[in-house]
């Protein structure tokens, strides 16, 4: 194997070069794909990366995603600017080695859809959204948990969708 192969190929172990890396996604492309999600519960974190309370919270929905089967679904929207998405967001990522699904929301004008979300949210993070669309069940969260807390708050979620 040649030199420049040989490098490509470990930046893409390490994970430097990743062609996934973090999607930026708009809240329209969110709400479809919650809503098409047939009887998956979605666990949806709000958080960015200069945020203590957010980043401190990250292990737990981390840890929930690697325990849940297919019908919990963790996702973790990062709140960054979309200029740091590949940069801070995606180092970030990395070296924290996140398994649940990243990505940024690239919607520039917060007061257009912080109700959409949720219309008692002020904007503050971290924040969680819990739903799923089948049962039409939905539940927000403005507030940051601790490990047994999400893990009892999204068990309670998922009796109410029986």
């Amino acid at each position: 194997m040649n030199r420049p192969i040989r490098i490509v190929t470990v930046l893409c172990c390490l994970g430097v070069l990743s062609h996934a890396g973090v999607p930026q996604v708009g809240l329209d492309e969110l709400e479809r794909r919650w809503k098409n999600g047939g009887d998956t519960t979605f666990v949806v974190n709000f958080w960015a990366t200069w945020c203590k309370p957010c980043v401190a919270e990250l292990p737990a929905f981390d840890k929930l995603h690697r325990s849940t089967t297919g019908k919990v679904k963790v996702l973790l929207v990062s709140l960054d600017s979309p200029a740091d998405r590949t940069t801070t967001v995606q180092t970030f990522v990395t070296r924290r080695n996140l398994s649940a699904e990243v990505c940024l929301l690239n919607e520039p004008r917060p007061h257009t859809w912080i109700d959409r979300i949720d219309p008692d949210w002020s904007g503050a993070i971290p924040c969680t959204l819990i739903l799923n669309a089948k049962h039409n069940k939905r539940a927000f969260y403005e507030r940051d948990f601790t490990e047994a807390e999400l893990h009892r708050t999204v068990e309670e979620f998922l009796r109410t969708c029986k």
